[in-house]
């Protein structure tokens, strides 16, 4: 049983919210085996059709942005005598791991001639001749068995597991997401995706400065990211012809503020070419000298496009925490060159002037530089 988080509050645009959670739940399942689906009461009831990995099923359901609850059951009829003969030896595996318990009933089907209170307190007793080695706690219960009883059955599970909450993907458009080898690009992609935005990743890459391990890492990056985004588009896009034009034609302080800049340009033609609708970076405000408020003011003048900063008001600590939760935090430390810190001056300017940004551009044609790069990409679907 996967239940909806959000979604079950839209209104009229639900059903629309509906599919596409569907449409999502289905291409995270591939290659475990077959399911038959069927909604209802804001519930989506996955069956397994034949021989299928649940286990893998449950692990990828509760990474489906859109859902608030995955619970694995077992379906049973409206008969408590054959709730409790066939649903006890169910809980058997879930219950031998834990010392205390506690039993939750919903009855939506009225009809049903138990009240939950009753439906708790029985079951709990049949629970406890099964198991008598087990103790009742309500509060702070190892183990809570969930019994629905629904309009088609009574669905009997052992635990509920979070769900990944937000929207799901793909229903509020895409965007591009400037995707490093760091910690922080890649949480931004999962906080975007996690308000429904399917995530196109762009990395710049600067051989010989960065290696074929650098651009392998971002990559795995990505891969780690369909996790939750239901498949990333990759794009690369050489970056060595213009940070090495803009090392010899700027000044030293403005250099990363032109950089970055310039990589706007670079997404601005993408965004364009693949109907994205913002860009997504991973800064945190003051972290760097690029990120500080007049730095951010800067950048932005170059983007035509809305900039999107999930990150923009946590520390590090809670960057690296969610890095961790999501698997990218190993991936992201290991220590491959990053396009960024190429050619970093040693003092750069922390409050630098639109004004004086647009000065240093127009000394140079960086227009043929950046369209040459972008019409030299290569793109790879995860």
């Amino acid at each position: 049983m996967a239940k909806y988080g959000e979604i079950a509050l839209k209104g009229l645009n639900k059903r629309v919210f509906e599919e596409i959670l569907v449409k999502n739940i289905k291409k995270s399942l591939r290659g475990l085996g077959e399911f038959g689906y069927s909604r209802m009461q804001s519930t989506l009831y996955i069956t397994p059709l034949g021989a299928a990995d649940l286990d893998g099923a449950v692990d990828r359901l509760t990474k489906v942005f859109g859902l608030g609850a995955v619970q694995r059951c077992v379906k049973l009829p409206k008969d408590f005598s054959v709730i409790v003969k066939e649903g006890i030896p169910y809980l058997e595996n879930s219950l031998r791991r834990a010392a205390t318990f506690k039993v939750e009933a919903k009855r939506s089907d009225k009809r049903f001639p138990m009240t939950s209170p009753d439906i708790q307190r029985e079951l709990g007793g049949e629970i406890l001749k099964a198991y008598p080695r087990l103790k009742v706690d309500v509060r702070e219960p190892d183990a809570t068995v969930l019994l629905e009883i629904r309009d088609d059955g009574a669905y009997l599970n052992p635990e509920r597991l979070k769900g990944a909450g937000g929207i799901p993907v793909g229903s509020s458009g895409s965007a591009l997401l400037l995707l490093s080898g760091g910690i922080d690009s890649p949480v931004a992609g999962y906080m975007s995706a996690k308000r429904g935005v399917k995530i196109n990743a762009l990395h710049f890459q600067s051989p010989p400065y960065t290696s074929e391990r650098a651009l392998m890492k971002a990559e795995a990056l990505a891969g780690k990211l369909t996790e939750y985004c239901v498949g990333v588009r990759f794009i690369c896009v050489n970056f060595t012809e213009i940070q090495e034009s803009a090392k010899k034609r700027c000044p030293e302080e403005y250099l990363t503020v032109i950089l970055r800049r310039l990589m706007m340009r670079a997404a601005n033609a993408l965004c364009a070419e693949y109907g994205c609708g913002a860009i997504i970076t991973g800064e945190s405000l003051g972290q760097v000298a690029s990120q500080t408020l007049s730095a951010i003011a800067c950048t932005d003048k170059a983007a035509e496009f809305p900039v999107f900063r999930p990150l923009i008001g946590m520390d590090k600590i809670e960057i690296v925490d969610l890095a961790r939760k999501i698997g990218t935090f190993e991936t992201s430390s290991l220590p491959y060159e990053d396009c960024c810190t190429i050619f970093a001056p040693k003092r750069p300017k922390t409050k630098p002037r639109v004004s004086d940004a647009e000065k240093i551009e127009a000394a140079f044609g960086y227009g043929a530089l950046i369209e040459k790069a972008v019409n030299e990409r290569t793109v790879k679907d995860f």
